[in-house]
């Protein structure tokens, strides 16, 4: 089976959330289930730069505003799965994030940036642009990829079936109705059966109208976005979809992230000899300015720094996990960039209490590794969250989470209830109301167990004994992708 999977970003080379890291490595395991895997990505600078052995594949001209498109073909660094580079310098060859100018506003072009990367993937994988290669199935993911599935959709020669996940539907890649002749789609999908939304076109419902099955990264979010809550106006719609709708929970890159062998951390540990994490968690302490202190539970932040992670509900509870039992002397650490005001909050939260709160505003993936590694405990407290991936990591490292039960972190984390515990099965602390008391008693939960070592390397061991490798995520992915090879090609638009 050959499948092309395109994407804006790939670890190591582009990342500003987890879909770099899914595309870091669920070709792989695919690869590894019997799959021929590509990828195709947008020319960026780090992609450009970070791809070896790259070589021409085809000239394809001038499109979407840029004057010379290329079609390369490579390997990924890393893992060495070969990789499609859309090289058009004039779209691609900026600085800042793949979707903002260094001043954190979006590209004003992004319609014309991202089209071309599903324009090119969509004639791809029809057979027009490497003799050589033809995908069987193309695989978009969010919407920086999803008008891939409209122009397969539209295309009157393509057989490829496609396969679209929703990784965040929060963000939709909404443009102006004045704008949409610049797709060189036919009018017709300019409808609200087709892309239109609310007086604008999405690129999100191409791929959920257009593809033949679509994915979300958990199989709760996969629900969640069937509701009104978690929608995002688009709940109608999926729910119209039915079965075809399913949820694939993510895994973790054990190359990446294993306490045993990670050179990015002050000292390895595992399960069975965690003396190392007692290292690292002293080492974190001094490079952050904390108090050095084994006894304090160390609470961790990794995240953007916006609404959506629930970072003004961790501000509001701070008073309660700072001010409770002196003995404690909890203490927290935030790394991460985003929203300004929280950022600001954040730091005088630091200032106020030297010793006990630390921010980083900046985000560095060794720094990463070193505060998942070096904390106790890790905070989720997410409005919604699609998968999360950062308490798969801390599961991992056993660092023991504390998350809302949303989406993905509902699916993963088993809440420390005295039955769960009796049980050998809690990994975690969960809260259900997105408030800042429910979360400031499900961190005094966390901070009394951890008077407990007992108990609180009973979390730990469980924790990492879970296994969320890509390999399940992979046999279930085969499994989709053959139901969509079997259903009706999408020559024609529905």
């Amino acid at each position: 089976m050959k499948v092309l999977h395109a994407a804006a970003e790939v670890f190591p080379l582009v990342k500003t959330g987890g879909l770099a890291d899914v595309l870091g490595a669920l070709p792989e395991a695919l690869i590894a289930a019997g799959a021929d895997v590509r990828l195709i990505l947008p020319g960026l600078p780090a992609i450009v730069k970070g791809v070896e052995r790259q070589q021409a594949v085809c000239e394809i001209g001038a499109a979407f505003g840029a004057g010379r498109i290329s079609l390369r073909l490579g390997r990924l660094p890393r893992n060495g799965v070969k990789v499609y580079v859309v090289d058009a310098p004039y779209l691609y060859q900026r600085p800042g994030n793949p979707y903002m100018a260094l001043d954190g506003s979006d590209w004003s072009d992004n319609l014309q940036r991202f089209a071309l990367l599903g324009w090119v993937a969509a004639h791809l994988a029809a057979g027009e642009l490497d003799a050589r290669w033809k995908p069987d199935l193309l695989h978009a993911h969010d919407w920086h990829a999803a008008m891939a599935c409209a122009y397969v959709a539209c295309h009157p020669g393509a057989t490829a079936a496609t396969v679209y996940t929703v990784h965040n539907l929060a963000y939709q890649g909404l443009f102006a109705m004045g704008d949409f002749h610049l797709l060189g789609l036919p009018s017709r999908l300019m409808a609200p059966d087709g892309l239109e939304f609310h007086g604008q076109f999405s690129f999100m419902k191409a791929g959920l109208n257009y593809a033949q099955r679509v994915t979300t990264v958990s199989p709760n979010y996969a629900r969640e976005i069937a509701t009104a809550e978690f929608g995002w106006g688009l709940d109608g719609l999926i729910r119209g979809r039915g079965t075809q709708v399913s949820g694939i929970l993510n895994g973790v890159d054990g190359a990446v992230w294993n306490p045993a062998g990670d050179a990015l951390i002050a000292a390895a540990y595992s399960a069975q000899a965690l003396d190392g994490k007692g290292r690292c968690k002293a080492m974190l302490q001094r490079e952050l300015g904390l108090n050095v202190d084994a006894k304090a539970p160390l609470f961790a932040v990794v995240s953007r720094l916006t609404s959506q992670k629930g970072l003004d509900l961790v501000l509001a509870a701070l008073p309660a996990l700072l001010d409770g039992d002196p003995a404690v002397a909890a203490q927290l650490a935030v790394q991460g960039n985003g929203d300004a005001a929280l950022e600001a909050a954040l730091t005088r939260a630091a200032a106020a209490h030297p010793g006990r709160v630390a921010v980083r505003l900046v985000y560095d993936e060794a720094l990463a590794h070193r505060m998942i590694a070096g904390a106790d405990a890790l905070l989720v407290p997410s409005r919604f969250e699609p998968c999360g991936l950062t308490q798969l990591y801390a599961l991992r490292y056993g660092t023991v989470p504390v998350v809302r039960a949303v989406g993905g972190l509902a699916d993963t984390v088993v809440d420390a209830t005295d039955e769960a515990v009796q049980a050998d099965l809690a990994t975690g602390f969960m809260f259900g109301a997105a408030t800042p008391a429910a979360l400031a008693h499900a961190l005094g939960r966390a901070v009394s167990a951890y008077r407990n070592q007992k108990r609180w390397r009973q979390l730990m061991r469980r924790g990492m004994a879970q296994n969320f490798s890509w390999d399940e995520a992979a046999t279930q992915y085969m499994a989709l992708y053959r139901e969509a090879l079997d259903s009706d090609p999408p020559g024609m638009t529905r």
